[in-house]
Formats: structure tokens, sequence, C-alpha cells
């Protein structure tokens, strides 16, 4: 029996919080073990071939041929493990989802018991933002393999991209004990620590995720937000700045340095990352607030209403932008509006519900 080692990536990052979007791709190496009819020698070979092809364009990243070598041994052995998981994965890699799914489905029915076609297919549903299935196959995969890094690490992603952060946690937590030199799964575990309110561990995942890899995409964001959400700024500032020499016209990173800046009273060089991020994002309506916000502090009233003015037309039910553009509009002597703002903010103050209880930290 031929053991044939097959490449994966076994996440679909893209949907991962719409506000950000970055996927990652993680590779995990995984056994194909086939299990073919008896049939004649030549057609086995030519079996063995077809395979051994179908592998090397998976590697090469030519799913098309990879497709139809697997197809075409698929066909000739029915019955053949390594020939089933190679075309779900060639139609996994190549996007074509709805075949994917088709295939996985009657594959898993006909072996019930291998953790690899169940993980594909949860990966396939995924992909189709398909996640109750998705979650039903991944789990179904972790069932039958416990010890999967990547089971447990799509898994976390499913529930990730439904905001599920406590069950998140809890697959990423046995991923990085199954593998603990992955710094992407530390990221989002960080991330799923953060947006739980458990901050404090969520800062030592990001210091062991930039560790591993310094250069990890957004890391020191990460870290910076963390701290931040803590009221740590100027701890956030320094990771804010490391981040900002990587990805310099990161609107979020640009918005996050410049809300640090105002937060420790250096409105004057907050002033000229928000108004570089709100350019680059208009609808971020923190960004144009604390704009608004840093320029009034500035003594510049007229560049505050700008900014407060735009706030308001993307987020009209903003109370806070409101009262500042009443203050802005007291400086310019605008008197009558200036009450009128004042009213609006009260208005909405009034229909806002209660918040009580402990405060929390910022969600990412």
């Amino acid at each position: 029996m031929r053991i044939y080692y097959c490449r994966v990536r076994p996440s679909a990052h893209g949907v991962l919080p719409q506000s950000r979007r970055a996927f990652a791709f993680a590779l995990v190496m995984v056994f194909c073990l086939g299990s073919e009819r008896a049939m004649p020698q030549s057609q086995n070979s030519e079996v063995q071939r077809l395979l051994k092809q179908g592998q090397a364009a998976l590697d090469a990243g030519d799913f098309t041929t990879a497709t139809a070598e697997f197809q075409h041994a698929e066909q000739l052995s029915l019955d053949n493990l390594s020939a089933n998981r190679g075309l779900l994965l060639s139609y996994l890699q190549s996007g074509r989802l709805p075949d994917a799914v088709d295939f996985g489905t009657k594959a898993v029915a006909h072996w019930p018991n291998d953790a690899q076609l169940h993980h594909w297919l949860g990966l396939a549903y995924f992909k189709q933002k398909m996640t109750t299935p998705a979650l039903q196959a991944l789990h179904r995969s972790e069932t039958l393999d416990s010890a999967s890094f990547g089971t447990h690490f799509d898994i976390a992603l499913v529930l990730l991209s439904q905001e599920q952060y406590p069950p998140a946690a809890e697959e990423l937590e046995k991923a990085v004990r199954l593998n603990s030199s992955d710094a992407l799964a530390h990221v989002l575990l960080g991330r799923a620590y953060q947006n739980s309110n458990r901050t404090l561990k969520a800062i030592e995942q990001f210091q062991i995720a930039l560790r591993l890899d310094p250069n990890l995409p957004l890391g020191h964001y990460h870290l910076g937000f963390a701290y931040s959400s803590l009221g740590r700024d100027q701890e956030a500032i320094v990771e804010y700045k490391k981040q900002m020499a990587r990805s310099p016209d990161d609107p979020n990173v640009l918005y996050e340095l410049g809300h640090s800046l105002l937060e420790t009273g250096e409105w004057q060089a907050a002033l000229a990352y928000l108004k570089k991020a709100a350019a680059l994002n208009p609808q971020n309506a923190n960004a144009s607030y604390d704009l608004g916000k840093a320029a009034l502090l500035s003594g510049d009233a007229q560049a505050a209403v700008t900014a407060l003015r735009h706030t308001i037309e993307v987020d009209p039910k903003n109370a806070s932008a409101h009262y500042q553009l009443s203050r802005a509009l007291d400086k310019l002597g605008q008197k009558e509006e200036a009450q009128q703002e004042r009213q609006r903010f009260a208005e909405l103050k009034k229909a806002q519900p209660q918040s009580g209880g402990m405060a929390t930290a910022r969600s990412q």
C-alpha cells in the first residue's frame, strides 16, 4: 500500500471578521492511505501513476491538472481512498465548491470514518458560507481525529466568523497545545480572548505570536489594540508605531494610533494620523469624530465642524458627535445652531438604553 502526502491549505481566512479581512493559510501534512480493490497489475500501476501525477500537480498549484488526474484514477478504481481524497481536495483548491460538496457528501457516505474527507467537506461548506453543515462535518472530523491541529484551527475559523468567541477560543487552545509554534493560531486565540473580555490573556497570546514571527502581518496592531482597550495607551502607541513601519497606509492602524495619541493628550500629533485615516476611509465615523475632537482642541473650530458634520452624516445617532459639534459651533459664534445640536444630543442620550455593570475591553 502506497502512502501519499497531500498538501492542503485547510482554511478560508477571507471570512474573518469583515473589518479585516486578511486571511492566512496553514499548511498541514496528511497521510492518504489508498485502499484499492484487487485489480490487474497494469491497471493498478496506471492508478498509482495517476495518483503521483495528481499529487505533483497539487504541489505545483495546478489544480485543473490535479482534478483531471484524480478523476481518471477514481474512475479506474472507485474504491481507492487516495483518489477520492485527491479529487475532493482538487475541487476544493480550484474553487469548484458545489462539486466539492457533492463529491464530498458521497465520499463520506462511502467512508464515514475518514477524518480527512469530513474535514475537507467541512471546508467546502465553509467557503460557501454554509456554517451549520460546515461545523457538523468539522466536528465529525474532530471526533474521528482529535489530534489534528488543522481541524481544531478550522472549527475555530468558522466559529470566529459567527462571532462565537468563547467556543472558538476553546478550539484554538486545543490547536496551540498540538502545535505551539504556529504564530497565526496564537493571534487568532488572542483575538478570541480579546472579544470575550480576557484582554490580559489576549496580550500574552499576541506577544507569543510576535516572538514566533516578528514579521507577522498586523501582529503589532493586535497587541496595540489590546493595550489600548485597557487604557494602556502609551504601550499601545509603541506597538502602533511599529505596525506603521510595516503598514503605513492602513486606515485602521492610522486611526488607532491617532486615537491613542488623542487619549494621551497628544492631540497635535494625533491630527496628522486622524486626517489620513479619515481620508482613506470616509465611512469610519470614529476617525472623523476623533479628527473633529483633535481639531477643536487645536483651536481650529471650523475644521472641527467639518469633521463632526461628516461623522453625523455617516452615523446620525452618534450623540457624542452632536455634543462636540455644539461646542465647535459655540466657538464660531453660531449660537442658535449650537443650541440645536445640544438639544439633539439630549434627545439621543435619552433614547439610549441605560448601561450598567463593569466596564469591558474593546472588541476587535
